[in-house]
């Protein structure tokens, strides 16, 4: 009988600038990390992408449980800006989020900023190759 394999809730308490983001991750507080990122007051942890897309309303579920403790929510698309579906921004805005959709290198850059400002930022970012 093979050995399976377990998938656990890839954690980090902290919440560091991001050092370095390319070939599909992120390298931040000394640690590394391949695919989708999630930055929250809680701390930083991987982004898990449900099937129907990265930004249909269930990708920021995990979000939602920490809205007040997020004044800015930044999403990073990837290589390029990809516009939220207006259906999606439109709830998020509802539920008391100020968002800033850009490209994954903007966003990483302004999340830096943020975090040395001490503010309520969150972010979600696709990797980019």
């Amino acid at each position: 009988m093979a050995a399976g394999i377990e998938m656990v809730d890839a954690f980090y308490p902290g919440r560091d600038p991001i050092d370095y983001y390319g070939n599909g991750g992120f390298r931040f507080g000394d640690m590394s990390h391949q695919g989708a990122l999630m930055v929250l007051p809680s701390g930083t942890r991987r982004w898990d992408l449900p099937e129907d897309g990265p930004f249909s309303l269930a990708s920021f579920e995990r979000i939602l449980t920490e809205k007040d403790d997020i004044e800015i929510l930044l999403i990073g698309t990837g290589l390029r800006l990809t516009p939220l579906d207006p259906k999606v921004a439109g709830h998020l805005r509802g539920e008391g989020l100020k968002l800033d959709v850009m490209d994954t290198g903007a966003a990483v850059r302004t999340l830096n900023i943020l975090l040395s400002e001490d503010r309520a930022v969150a972010a979600v970012l696709l990797p980019v190759d």
